[in-house]
Parts: C-alpha cells; sequence; structure tokens
C-alpha cells in the first residue's frame, strides 16, 4: 500500500532561544537552531515505516493557489507577532542573564537582571491585572502532506489494523505523517507563578545558596506555556480556489475554457475538503452543509451561468468551520 510522505516540513519564522529549545522537546518535531530546519524525529525499531513513495502530484489548480497559501501563512504570522509583549520578552532575556551571571559568580549582576525582570513583569500586570499569559515569542510550522484522501484513508486504515494487533508505535509512526496545516505557537509567560518564582530566587542568591538559584530559576523558565493554533492548509486551499471560481461565476459570455476552468476549481475545492475531512480537521456534520453548497455552486454555474452572491453561503460555512477548530 502507499504511505503518505510528508513532502515539507519547516519552521519559517525564526524565535528567541528559549522558545526554540522548548521546540526541541516536542514530540512532533526537532529544531536545527543553525537553518530553522524542523525534521521528524527517529521512530523506535518497531515502529520503523516503510519506505515513503514519492509524493503524490498536486494538481494545477493546487499548484495555482501556493502564493495564496504563503500569503495567508504570513498573515496569521504576522497577527500573532503583532500581540508579543516588548516587555514580556525583556523580562526572559533578563532571567537567562540572572542565570549565566549564576554561572560566572557574578552574583550582583544576577540580582541586577531579576530587578529588571519584576520590574517588567509588574509594569505588565499593571497595565492589565487580568491577563493571565503573556506573549513572549512565537514560531510559525507549516506541516504540508501531498497525498489524496484514498492514500490518508489506506494509512488510517493499516494503523487502526496494527492497533489492534497490539503494536502501537507502528500505528503512531504510520498517523504521525497525517497532517496538513499552519500551526502557530505562541509561548507564554504564566503570570499566576513567574512573577512569585523570581522574587524568591533574589533571598537564594543572599544566602549564598546558588546552585538552589540557578535551579529555581531554571524551574521558572520551565513553566512557560506554548499556546498551539492549528489551521488545515485543506481549507486554506479550498478557499483559495473558491476565491478564484467566484470570479469566473461572475463573469458574464464565458468561454468554454472559463467555464471548464470554474468547474475544475469547484472540484478541486471539494477534493480539498474531502482530504480535510479524512485527516480529522473537524467532524462530518461540518463537512455535510459545504458539500451540498458545491453542489448548488455547480447548478447555478453550470451552462455558462453567472451572478454574483453565488459563494456568500460556502465562505461563510468555511469561516464558520475554521472558527471552530481554532477555538
Amino acid at each position: 500500500m502507499k504511505t503518505p510522505s510528508l513532502y515539507t516540513t519547516r519552521i519559517l519564522l525564526k524565535t528567541a532561544g528559549a522558545v526554540t529549545s522548548l521546540l526541541l522537546t516536542s514530540p512532533l518535531a526537532s529544531a536545527d537552531n543553525a537553518q530553522g530546519h524542523v525534521s521528524t524525529p527517529s521512530a523506535p525499531a518497531e515502529a520503523t515505516k516503510p519506505t515513503p513513495q514519492q509524493p503524490e502530484p498536486q494538481s494545477e489548480q493546487s499548484k495555482a493557489v501556493n502564493p495564496q497559501v504563503q500569503t495567508e501563512v504570513e498573515k496569521q504570522a504576522d497577527a500573532k507577532r503583532a500581540q508579543l509583549l516588548k516587555d514580556a520578552q525583556v523580562a526572559i532575556d533578563e532571567t537567562h542573564k540572572a542565570l549565566t551571571a549564576l554561572d560566572q559568580n557574578k552574583n550582583d549582576e544576577a540580582l541586577a537582571a531579576l530587578e529588571k525582570v519584576t520590574g517588567k513583569l509588574d509594569l505588565i500586570l499593571a497595565r492589565d491585572p487580568n491577563l493571565a499569559l503573556a506573549p513572549v515569542s512565537m514560531a510559525t510550522i507549516v506541516r504540508d502532506l501531498y497525498a489524496n484522501q484514498d492514500t490518508v484513508k489506506d494509512a488510517v486504515k493499516e494503523a487502526r489494523s496494527e492497533l489492534s494487533d497490539g503494536k502501537v508505535q507502528r500505528a503512531r509512526a504510520l498517523l504521525g505523517d497525517l497532517a496538513s496545516e499552519i500551526e502557530l505557537q505562541v509561548t507564554n509567560i504564566p503570570l499566576a507563578t513567574y512573577p512569585a518564582a523570581i522574587k524568591a530566587v533574589a533571598p537564594l542568591i543572599d544566602a549564598g545558596k546558588k546552585d538552589e538559584a540557578k535551579t529555581a530559576l531554571q524551574t521558572a523558565l520551565n513553566t512557560l506555556v506554548i499556546e498551539r493554533f492549528i489551521t488545515p492548509l485543506p481549507t486554506v486551499r479550498a478557499t483559495a480556489m473558491l476565491d478564484e471560481a467566484e470570479k469566473l461565476a461572475e463573469k458574464n459570455g464565458r468561454s468554454s475554457d472559463e467555464n471548464k476552468k470554474l468547474h475544475d476549481l469547484v472540484e478541486n475545492a471539494r477534493q480539498q475538503l474531502e482530504l480535510g475531512e479524512t485527516l480529522g480537521y473537524g467532524v462530518p456534520e461540518d463537512y455535510k452543509p459545504l458539500y451540498a453548497q458545491l453542489d448548488e455552486i455547480q447548478r447555478k454555474t453550470e451552462g455558462g451561468k453567472s451572478g454574483k452572491g453565488i459563494f456568500d453561503a460556502i465562505k461563510a460555512s468555511l469561516k464558520g468551520l475554521k472558527d471552530r477548530i481554532l477555538s
């Protein structure tokens, strides 16, 4: 049987070292600091997968909307980046400086750095006393699966068979690549605990308990919270295809080639949504109205018919699906 091939998995936007170290512990990926590359970690010997097939070819419609997909990636990253707090970034940087100073037996420098951390955290809480998480940094990861719906179904079926035989790691290896998504990872300072943890370190330094102080600082850094926001790429591609189809649907006097292009765009959008459903981005009930709306679009545009507003319902449904997945 064909095994889905994870064609690209990469970090598009570099992040601070503290965040990169957290990514290194992720079961999903390991990071190469020099290049910003993400690769799937090796699985246990029992979980070794068959040699992957070549990536299955993209349709012309999928290739055509790749620029729109990249634009969506950048748009989402920009939106999250705009929410990062400079004071929170400084607080983390100064925490690392305090650790370095303690390693070098520079207690005064460590205390000065911790004083800056406390000051920045106090400023954040003074501006918004109800804020629970202070966003520090972010990373964008794109996992793109070049496989069709049947290939994914085969992989899921094989994974179920492995699970029924008690071969959990083999099933895990099969399912690990079944993702086609934009993932935004935002690292946050937990404001309910981090400020108090930092304030508790200074007395340890004053008492000459350097090792305990270092342990306390590292423990505080280990409490940073990573939020993950997922957007399925099949939904992004389907939306881009339907945007192009809508332009053609509004055109009077379309040529036969334009009619074919319109039909193919809608059908390829359907295939993307079917792939998204098979990958588990939502439940079947989320997709049934979308398929019905695609059928309605084909009816309203067949034979060269045109008009405005034909795509309004499906655009609203796609937005609702995206919101439900992100929530």
